[in-house]
């Protein structure tokens, strides 16, 4: 799964659930979304594919919600703002 892949099933995911990526993040990132480990920090599905933290699924989807839903906007336009989110404010 890619981030541009997860940033268009956002509403099939638990709010609970974290999104991690491969770095440098890109649409094209490989992406992975699953709850947190027990101890905390990665996830064993992410730390074995060399995933780093991305956003909280709750937090991504409130920021793609704040855009209007039936704008222009394409798959790939907003999953760059939740790259640029994810880079300067989180």
């Amino acid at each position: 799964m890619t981030l541009v892949e997860v940033s268009e099933s956002l509403a099939t995911f638990d709010d609970d659930a974290t999104i991690y990526a491969v770095e440098p993040w890109s649409r094209d990132s490989e992406a992975a979304v699953a709850l947190e480990s027990p101890e905390g920090g990665l996830s064993s599905i992410a730390a074995n594919r060399g995933m780093r933290y991305f956003l909280e699924v709750f937090i991504a989807k409130e920021l793609l919600n704040g855009l209007e839903k039936n704008s222009a906007r394409s798959a790939e336009d907003r999953c760059e703002r939740l790259i640029q989110y994810a880079r300067n404010d989180s």
